[in-house]
């Protein structure tokens, strides 16, 4: 197949959505207002773990102006999950995946496990009342033994969290590809490094929040700022004991996610339950502070690493343990864990891989879905030790990142088939770009430069979202509304969307409109996580409309006494090929097909289903996804050896994006990406005590503003499947992938210091200089000793 020949896909479009967003027209869900509309308020857990007494609301109930109030006695007692896959999948398939418990109530029912945890939920006329009412809430706690690290909470003695969890253990996973023994035998050189990453949070800029209503039938709506509509459904359905025909699922615009809105969204519950008892429309709005203790966060992870290469630099062998801190929930541990060690055979040809992975329940606040789920902190220990390993050797840190990467055709030793690769274009020309060669070998005092590579997943399938879909309809004036379950959180998928649409039909960008994100009138789509959004969205919506474009052709073949296959669709007209004279309006067409052929109104239909594995987690072998996508990074740091502050100048990223839609909404992601890994390589972590979060809040974690950000140059470089010419491969996750290692390697080359934990803050940095007692040589010849 030859590349094709877009006309609006591969086009620099700004976001069909932006002036609404910047004028304030958007509507997000606190801006939403109903008749009679209550607020509600959450009452949370003060202690990390205790058993609940006993619970009396009787004084909140009196309050003046509160209508309702909730506990767990007024929910089914339903516990749900975000990896309930088994109740989805058809006979045939039982005992292919494993099953992992639902733990999670909407409100906590005999015991609490961590600061933070839902205790009751108050309904009133406005705030100010609603939370009144949360001190009158009477509560009595029995408090039991807790325990906040991983590794102690393992042991025979440490207190129980979950009684189905032997060790604390939420699950555990164990592979062996090829002959990891053997591949160390053959290593002229073993490397064997800890490294350690922090709790980091989402940060996003529009907190968490709801609006539900119960209508006379029994009928629920929510408005709700969610990633996945659908997967919020299927969590309310069974939370709720309700099926999920029931319940419709509404998403205005969403002010950011990151992970941290796919799943696990209490207030969603908690409003639909008062909006039951009341039969009026509840709004929840979280606080900043509750964004930051009662939401979720990315996993910290210990992670031990063990690389035999030979003397020339090959990789012969890979060991990995990792222990993960889950927090008080299984959440998306499984999958979580899974990826953690599948991502470490997705660069590299790694012929004998062995990993071990333990995700551990504590009484910290619950771990789930971040940006590069699973695979930045794995990724920054890899790449931080492959740096180290080519110093051992002698060898050039990119020449080594060559010698070792996948090619296209590869299949890994856990049966990734990676299709197409860019990733050697991606070293390449950003090492050009940044003179890679030429900075390392002439070195500038305080400042360093790094490399690090990275890739990611264009989609996984986890039952029973494991498609999408999508409906084209062309209107009598020749414009075209899509309607596709893709959830537009910030990313930009909308208007990339709408660009497939316009290519398709030949019709203008701006005559499309899109719908997106409403389970009861857009086909089903997982959600905009994993980075399925271009990849499995945009080939739905291609399908769709292309299914619309026959139908246009038929009828315009007929009008033009043609040949179907001989047209084409642009500027809003249908041309028989060669022949610029004759030729139609679409909208004509439109027009002619309803009142004049068989009253077709032109509606295109489309779907699109991966050719991948339902991978087992725990055994970790299958093809999790239909594009791999790849990626480096070169940064360029300068370090104030007084103060130890580390600063990003200037990032330079090849990111290997298959099928380029929109070249300006990609590289905003990929900017976005290196910002957020930036933020976590150098300043954030949630620092907590005894449970307790002790900075939560912007000013107190310590994210940057725009004023801190570094220089970004986006290299794009375009690959081609000759099997699928349009293969529109993430660009959202697998940046920030690479991120964290590239700043850490920069670093080590300015300082000579090996950081092995994230964040890298100037306390770790001064600390190391202290120990070894640096002395650096500066170009002008003077000696400064680093004593202090």
């Amino acid at each position: 197949m030859g590349k094709p020949d877009y006309s609006v896909i591969g086009k620099r479009k700004p976001r069909i959505d932006a002036v609404a967003k910047v004028t304030g027209e958007a509507t997000y869900t606190d801006d939403m207002s109903f008749p009679g509309m209550l607020y509600a308020k959450i009452l949370r857990s003060p202690h990390a773990h205790a058993r609940i007494v006993h619970i009396d609301t009787g004084r909140a109930e009196r309050l003046p102006g509160v209508r309702a109030v909730v506990t767990g006695k007024d929910t089914p007692g339903i516990a749900y999950g975000a990896v309930d896959t088994e109740r989805y999948l058809p006979p045939h398939m039982a005992g292919q995946v494993p099953v992992y418990p639902n733990d999670k109530h909407p409100l906590a029912m005999e015991k609490v496990r961590y600061i933070g945890d839902e205790v009751a939920a108050v309904a009133a006329v406005d705030e100010a009342t609603a939370i009144e009412a949360l001190e009158l809430i009477d509560v009595v706690y029995e408090t039991l033994p807790a325990v906040f690290d991983p590794v102690t909470a393992m042991a025979d003695d440490a207190p129980k969290i979950h009684d189905f969890a032997e060790k604390n253990i939420c699950n555990k996973i164990y592979w062996d590809f090829g002959d990891v023994e053997k591949g160390f035998d053959k290593a002229d050189h073993i490397r064997e490094d800890r490294f350690t990453t922090g709790p980091v949070t989402h940060t996003p800029l529009e907190p968490r929040g709801c609006v539900a209503l119960f209508d006379q039938s029994g009928k629920l709506t929510v408005w709700t700022s969610t990633q996945s509509p659908y997967i919020r459904r299927q969590q309310l359905s069974k939370a709720l004991n309700m099926s999920e025909s029931s319940i419709r699922v509404i998403t205005p615009c969403v002010g950011g996610g990151f992970g941290g809105k796919v799943c696990f969204c209490e207030p969603d519950f908690h409003a639909a339950l008062l909006s039951r008892i009341t039969r009026k429309p509840v709004k929840i709005t979280y606080t900043r502070e509750e964004e930051f203790i009662a939401t979720s966060r990315r996993h910290p992870m210990i992670i031990e690493l063990k690389t035999g290469v030979t003397k020339d630099g090959s990789l012969t062998a890979i060991q990995c343990h990792i222990i993960a801190d889950g927090g008080a929930y299984t959440h998306t541990g499984p999958v979580v864990m899974y990826l953690a060690g599948a991502f470490l055979a997705t660069a590299y040809r790694l012929p004998n891989i062995r990993f071990s992975g333990l995700r551990v329940f504590t009484n910290n606040m619950p771990c789930g879905p971040q940006r590069g789920h699973g695979a930045v902190q794995p990724r920054f220990a890899a790449e931080s030790q492959l740096d180290m390993i080519a110093e051992d050797l002698g060898i050039d840190p990119a020449e080594i990142r060559l010698k070792n990467i996948l090619q296209p055709g590869d299949t890994t030793a856990n049966k990734f088939l990676v299709r197409t690769c860019g990733l050697k274009e991606c070293i390449e020309l950003s090492s050009e770009q940044t003179n890679w060669k030429q900075r390392r070998a002439a070195p500038v005092p305080d400042k360093g430069i790094g490399i690090s590579v990275g890739a990611f997943i264009s989609g996984m399938a986890i039952p029973p979202h494991t498609s999408s879909g999508a409906l084209v309809k062309l209107h009598e004036d020749g414009a075209v509304t899509l309607l596709t379950g893709v959830t537009d959180i910030g990313q930009g998928s909308d208007t990339i969307l709408a660009q497939i649409v316009a290519d398709e039909l030949g019709v203008a960008f701006e005559d499309v409109r899109v719908i997106s994100s409403d389970t009861e009138l857009t086909p089903v789509h997982a959600g905009s996580y994993s980075s399925r959004g271009a990849y499995w969205g945009g080939k739905a919506v291609k399908a769709a409309a292309l299914d619309a474009k026959r139908q246009l052709f038929q009828v315009a073949a007929s009008l033009l006494e043609a040949n179907p296959d001989d047209l084409e669709a642009r500027d809003r007209m249908i041309f028989v090929k060669g022949s610029p004279d004759r030729a139609i309006p679409t909208k004509g067409v439109v027009l002619a097909s309803m009142m004049e052929s068989d009253g077709n109104p032109i509606m295109g239909r489309g779907f699109y289903k991966a050719n991948v594995d339902y991978v087992n987690f725990e055994t970790g072998e299958g093809n999790v996804t239909g594009a791999y996508s790849f990626e480096s990074q070169i940064a360029e740091v300068d370090v104030d050896f007084e103060s130890g502050k580390a600063r990003l100048l200037k990032m330079t990223i090849g990111h290997d994006t298959g099928t380029t839609i929109n070249p300006m909404s990609v590289e905003g992601q990929l900017e976005g990406s290196v910002s957020m890994g930036m933020g976590q390589a150098l300043f954030e972590e949630s620092v907590s005590r005894e449970g307790l979060i002790m900075n939560p809040s912007f000013v107190e974690y310590g994210l940057h503003t725009a004023m801190d950000m570094a220089d970004v140059a986006c290299i794009l470089v375009d690959t081609e499947n000759p099997d699928d010419p349009f293969e529109p491969k993430e660009a959202g996750e697998g940046t920030q992938v690479a991120t964290p290692s590239a700043i850490a390697n920069a670093i080590y080359n300015a300082t000579g210091v090996r950081i092995k934990e994230l964040p890298i803050t100037r306390e770790k940095i001064l600390r190391e200089l202290r120990i070894r007692h640096i002395k650096i040589t500066c170009q002008v010849g003077s000696s400064i000793s680093i004593f202090v």
